[in-house]
């Protein structure tokens, strides 16, 4: 029999379940088997729309019971990360929209709050919620209100920073707060690190199942000073003796220790929660879990056991989708072709090798590549050490991840020119994330960055090209980035001005067309349809985005109409910066910018999304031979630029800036 078989015959009661006082009401034997049905849901759905199912899996039990023991939404969940909040989903009410699970129109990926008033923040990125947790506390007993927060932490966001700078202040509190320490020894990859190195050695203890059920106090509440916190995450001198005991470093924060309990069993769940609850005041309760728990291809699966897959086979848990080249496939055999010709080439993850494609080099030269954690900000200082000890880090991160650590590309690499790559997977519009995960912003936050380069290829010939262009870059730091998905077929240029790739022209010179990175060739079709209106367009792809080609700027000198097309934020984007460099120059041309609006663009497909921008060869087309007709018809001499009142002003597009909707008049 089928799993979607055995839903349909056996999930009676889940079709019971239409809140979480549903829940409340359930005996022990009906919670085990809720507990089965709702596995048995998760892996049909999931199976057709691809989706976290290994954290979902991992977290059944645990769910049912912090419900059980809460009263949400006047109790508040948070989930950390958000992507472990399908469970949660189903037991407030939420079953039907999994039939859409990350599609348009159908439910998040992670809490939302326009589905649910049990979801309160909308959380993707890692090691948050302790900090929202904190100050939800403090307000709640500010205004006097009785209502307990609760943080569901996994042990490999505890690898990130904010996570402790939050506990450093949780404990300083006495706040009704409960911490739930998700363990199950993973983020994405195996969690590493100290943290890691306390909480599975405690798996291995033999006393291990003796204190499953056991409440251990605190010493006391001892403020946190640094050399304590310091000997605890590096796990140095003092860490051997208490390595069998993370209550003992609990205890150093000043927080009261609940655990471990089996975080597969609801009863022993949720007598440690109604303990901690009931404490009043900040508790840590220690659940030990499987990622995967219940499927056994998930549990099989070393990489990250099904930690997002795509749609997938029941029975074997292979992929339906044909296997393609990915973007993530290319740069993981380039980087491992360079590192075989340059020992000074080392590899950085943040808890994302095998998403990132840094898997390929680990595998490898093991000894060359470091998997920091969810630790963006370390990684990119880190690299910074590893160049002044002169190496040349490759630091592979998803592009939206990368804005956490601004403050460190900017100051702790750039400001010393060091030569670091940031290798950006998943930039622009990913699709069924939703906003949290879209990389829209790299090439609009980190073009202010003095000295930084950012490289945007367009298919596999430029991403191997730029990518050991990138590496041979020695007096400053490097961005490469480039989408999710299939690679599309090399689209090779006519010539080379410089760094700037002409990719089509024509004897006329109407318009510039620059096209960034993959929309290269959207470029060519925007173009093949604008010279069937007469006009004569040269196609472009800078291939070095930042600093702005100077063979771009003179380019754009020999033509009516400049026009960008570029899959990141229009507000400091390439349109901007060529603009900017264009009124540098004295360049009058006009200007207009596509691109992405400044905003929270919903989930979906990259082709619904983008379509929904107008950024689609028809709409790109129409607007491009709206522009240049006008010109024809009704030439105006731009206003001058207030900054230099004898330079004209290029003029940016206006009509979609700040709203995920796109106008179609223009």
């Amino acid at each position: 029999m089928s799993v979607e078989e055995d839903t349909a015959n056996h999930g009676r009661l889940l079709a019971t379940v239409h809140g979480p006082q549903d829940v409340k009401r359930m005996s022990a034997t009906e919670l085990d088997i809720l507990a089965a049905e709702i596995r048995d849901f998760l892996i049909a759905k999931v199976s057709r729309t691809g989706g976290h199912i290994g954290p979902n899996l991992g977290v059944v039990e645990l769910t049912l019971a912090l419900h059980r023991v809460f009263d949400s939404p006047r109790d508040r969940l948070l989930f950390d990360t958000g992507h472990q909040a399908y469970v949660h989903k189903i037991v407030t009410g939420r079953q039907e929209g999994f039939d859409q699970l990350r599609q348009r129109g159908g439910l998040s990926g992670y809490p939302s709050q326009a589905e649910s008033e049990h979801d309160l923040i909308e959380n993707s990125h890692a090691s948050t919620a302790l900090s929202y947790a904190d100050g939800l506390a403090k307000a709640y007993a500010l205004r006097g209100e009785s209502r307990t927060v609760v943080a569901v932490v996994g042990d490999g966001a505890l690898t990130g920073g904010m996570c402790w700078e939050a506990l450093n202040n949780i404990a300083a509190t006495d706040n009704p707060l409960v911490i739930v320490v998700n363990d199950n020894g993973r983020s994405y990859a195996p969690t590493i690190g100290g943290l890691a190195h306390h909480l599975s050695t405690l798996r291995l203890n033999p006393g291990y199942e003796k204190v499953l059920d056991a409440v251990k106090d605190a010493l006391g509440s001892t403020p946190l000073v640094g050399k304590p916190m310091y000997e605890v995450l590096h796990a140095v001198k003092k860490g051997i003796k208490d390595a069998v005991a993370p209550q003992a470093m609990f205890e150093d924060l000043g927080i009261k220790y609940v655990g471990p309990v089996d975080g597969h069993d609801v009863a022993a769940v949720e007598t440690a929660l109604r303990a901690a609850k009931n404490f009043g005041g900040p508790v840590i309760v220690h659940a030990v879990t499987r990622k995967g728990y219940g499927y056994r291809p998930a549990e099989e699966d070393e990489a990250d056991c099904f930690h997002g897959p795509g749609a997938f086979d029941i029975a074997t848990g292979k992929a339906t989708a044909a296997p393609v080249v990915k973007w993530t496939h290319v740069f993981a055999d380039e980087l491992v072709a360079i590192a075989d010709e340059r020992p000074d080439v080392v590899g950085i993850t943040a808890a994302m090798a095998e998403p990132t494609g840094i898997a390929k080099l680990a595998r490898k030269y093991p000894e060359r590549t470091y998997d920091v954690g969810i630790a963006e900000q370390h990684a990119a200082t880190s690299a910074a050490g590893l160049a002044l000890g002169g190496l040349h880090p490759v630091v592979a991160v998803y592009a939206t991840f990368l804005n956490r650590a601004f403050d460190q590309v900017l100051l702790d690499v750039a400001m010393h020119r060091l030569p670091v790559t940031f290798v950006l997977d998943r930039a622009g519009i990913t699709g069924p994330d939703g906003p949290s995960h879209y990389g829209i912003w790299d090439m609009s936050v980190f073009g202010v960055v003095p000295g930084l380069r950012i490289a945007a290829p367009r298919d596999t010939a430029t991403l191997r090209e730029e990518l050991r262009e990138a590496v041979a870059v020695d007096d400053g730091p490097t961005v490469v980035r480039f989408p999710t998905g299939t690679v599309a077929a090399d689209l090779p240029a006519v010539r080379r001005v410089g760094t700037v790739d002409v990719l089509a022209e024509s004897a006329r010179t109407d318009v510039l067309l620059v096209a960034v990175g993959a929309f290269g060739q959207l470029g060519m079709e925007v173009g093949a349809r604008v010279a069937e209106q007469g006009y004569g367009v040269t196609v472009v792809d800078p291939r070095w985005v930042r600093p702005v080609p100077a063979e771009l700027v003179e380019l754009a000198a020999e033509h009516r109409l400049v026009v960008t097309v570029e899959d990141g934020v229009r507000v400091g984007g390439v349109g901007d910066a060529l603009a900017q460099a264009m009124r540098d120059a004295g360049v009058g041309v006009p200007l207009r910018d596509l691109g992405v609006p400044a905003d929270w663009h919903p989930h979906g497909s990259r082709g619904q999304i983008l379509a929904d921008l107008g950024l689609t060869a028809q709409d790109v087309a129409r607007d491009v031979t709206g522009w240049i007709s006008r010109l024809d018809t009704d030439p105006v001499e731009p206003p001058p630029d207030p900054q230099h009142p004898h330079l004209p002003l290029t003029v940016g597009r206006s009509c979609s800036c700040g709203t995920s909707q796109r106008p179609r008049n223009h």
